[in-house]
């Protein structure tokens, strides 16, 4: 069965368009059911982050134009405005991809942890909606496999180089230490939690976690020595905040430009770092036009980022030898599984003679016949029945002259080398 991976990422397209394909959590499942029930796909698995929307998918035929057609109709995006942002990986080059991306190689921070995990929630999530079939499942059992293959084997992941920590390196460049700073974080994720651990090791003075279930926001505060918020007290906290820094899964902006205007007459224009992780933009974008507001978006990390990755590139070149050598496994047991289906054929055809023997002599033994005789012909009956395909393949391919039916036959069955032509 063809596999395929379609989507788009941060290399490809802009965070602008990139909100606008991103699929909101509670609506992942009924998006891969329709997927399926309708036909499209005979099985899928949706990766929706910040910095990518991907479709794994098996399919009956290599049409990923269906995919790319269902994709721009779900999220009523035209198909001319999505098509030049979009990417399509068939078979091998599908299976390198979602190997490449679970092990950090083609995410914005090279090598980042916590991509692994969200493929695994793609994964849970697929399996819940019941959308997967056993190619796909050993895909993503594979890829798990291999992307921790890859954590062990190479130093991919030994520097502290993600999004939350070019977040935190950007407030420093900003604000110098730290330790005098109030930052107010929106969300309670991991991406939140990893920012929130990096600016307790810079010490920042204050911390206020934001979010929508409370209960995570004090959990999360609590372990960090912050304060917790929901997010309908996010505007009256606004002035207090030197740093902001905002992931949530929100579909709308949280905060505004009117509630950033006031915060700033409060503040008497201190200034105020704004970072948005998240994709949709938790952050409206009007904001940036502010004076004394510096707002950052996901695509804006890139030049810190990259000043932090050059530990990682020998690394990388590491794991994708263990990639190259990972895809061709992969095949290879999709091949192995054809063969088994081969092998359940010839069984089958087998027994069927097999019986058909068994039957015939049971009848001549009822008959009164010499069961010596009964034996001996069932034994040659079914000796002739079973060799004579092989038997007929092997006479044609040396009639026809074709040396390596002829191998691959003497090697199946252990046969000797063909015997020397006699010269004329």
């Amino acid at each position: 069965m063809p596999l395929l991976a379609i989507g788009i990422n941060h290399k490809t397209a802009p965070v602008s368009v990139r909100e606008r394909l991103a699929f909101a959590p509670e609506r992942l499942q009924q998006a891969l059911r329709e997927l399926v029930t309708a036909g499209i796909a005979r099985a899928a698995a949706i990766l929706s982050t910040c910095n990518r929307t991907e479709v794994y998918c098996g399919v009956d035929q290599s049409d990923a134009a269906r995919i790319c057609d269902w994709l721009s109709h779900y999220h009523a995006i035209p198909s001319t405005e999505l098509s030049p942002f979009l990417y399509v990986h068939p078979d091998h080059e599908a299976v390198r991809h979602m190997l490449r991306v679970a092990s950090g190689l083609d995410s914005l921070v090279l090598g980042e942890p916590q991509i692994l995990g969200q493929v695994k929630d793609a994964y849970q999530v697929a399996a819940s909606a019941g959308t997967l079939d056993s190619e796909l499942e050993r895909l993503f059992q594979h890829t798990f496999a291999v992307a921790k293959q890859v954590r062990t084997d190479t130093s991919i992941g030994a520097s502290p180089v993600s999004v939350a920590f070019a977040a935190v390196v950007l407030a420093r460049q900003i604000f110098g230490e730290l330790s005098g700073q109030t930052a107010l974080l929106l969300g309670a994720g991991e991406t939140i939690e990893l920012v929130a651990r990096h600016l307790r090791e810079q010490k920042v003075k204050r911390l206020i976690i934001a979010n929508r279930t409370l209960e995570r926001a004090h959990a999360l505060a609590a372990e960090m020595g912050g304060y917790a918020i929901g997010l309908d007290e996010v505007d009256a906290h606004v002035a207090e905040a030197d740093v902001i820094i905002a992931s949530t899964a929100s579909p709308t902006p949280l905060l505004q430009r009117p509630v950033v205007e006031q915060a700033l007459k409060r503040r008497k224009h201190r200034p105020m770092l704004m970072v948005d992780i998240a994709v949709p933009r938790d952050i409206d974008p009007a904001i940036s036009e502010l004076e004394d507001v510096y707002l950052y978006t996901v695509d804006d990390l890139q030049e810190i980022i990259q000043e932090n990755l050059r530990s990682r590139q020998a690394a990388a070149a590491e794991a994708e030898e263990i990639i190259d050598a990972e895809v061709a496994h992969f095949f290879a047991w999709q091949r192995a599984q054809q063969g088994s289906h081969l092998i359940r054929e010839l069984r089958t055809q087998a027994a069927s003679a097999r019986d058909d023997c068994i039957s015939r002599a049971r009848q001549q033994l009822a008959q009164g016949r010499d069961p010596e005789q009964v034996i001996n012909q069932l034994a040659n009956t079914l000796t002739n029945k079973l060799i004579h395909a092989p038997s007929a393949a092997l006479r044609e391919a040396c009639a026809r002259g074709d040396i390596d039916s002829v191998e691959l036959l003497r090697d199946i069955y252990s046969l000797p080398p063909l015997p020397p032509t006699e010269s004329a």
